[in-house]
């Protein structure tokens, strides 16, 4: 399996990392590469949008030609797509006032509403263990500037909160996450992700 990287913006190295962690981890064949090109998007089975500034990826995802590329594949093709933070955002279908002051492109993938930033700027930043449905342990997770997920409805489930917000949830072969699990070297969301692969 071939599991792409968005490559434009953001924690790219490190989501690279983690995948090809997760793939040796868990026993999987396979290996992680940036997504830079539609051609890049054409060999990939998975894909993942990290974090980073949603307005910026969104805009560099138009003009280098993969946003509908994205949309199309998320869609018809059912490929799984995870995406955290910046990612998280750009799944939703909703992102509020900041996102159309911004004229932020959502991908709008995910029958869920987020606010962006919800938990402060930068210096807010914070890690937290968090309960999440279908892991038999709390997961240690890193939100930086992080979005929350306001509401969800359809077939998109909330796993996991911090202070009542929801942080994680799931719609079929589509996960967002408001934290960065690829900065917490627990790889058990990662493992999940590549099985929807």
């Amino acid at each position: 399996m071939r599991i792409g990287v968005i490559g434009v913006q953001g924690d790219v190295s490190e989501h690279v990392d983690a995948v090809a962690r997760a793939l040796q981890t868990y026993g999987k064949s396979g290996e992680a590469i940036a997504v830079r090109r539609p051609e890049d998007l054409a060999r990939v089975d998975g894909l993942t949008i990290p974090g980073g500034e949603s307005t910026t990826i969104s805009k560099l995802l138009v003009k280098l030609g993969l946003f509908d590329e994205i949309v199309r594949r998320g869609t018809e093709d059912a490929m799984p797509i995870m995406g955290t933070c910046a990612g998280c955002i750009l799944l939703s279908k909703d992102a509020g006032i900041q996102a159309d002051k911004t004229k932020t492109k959502l991908l709008g993938l995910m029958d869920m509403a987020v606010d962006r930033n919800a938990f402060g700027r930068q210096r807010e930043s914070f890690e937290a263990d968090l309960v999440v449905d279908g892991l038999d342990a709390p997961f240690h997770s890193v939100f930086i500037r992080a979005p929350a997920i306001l509401r969800t409805w359809g077939t998109c489930t909330p796993l996991a909160r911090h202070r009542d917000r929801i942080v994680l949830a799931r719609q079929g072969h589509l996960i967002a996450s408001a934290f960065h699990p690829e900065l917490s070297g627990d790889l058990r969301i990662h493992r999940w992700f590549l099985d929807l692969v």
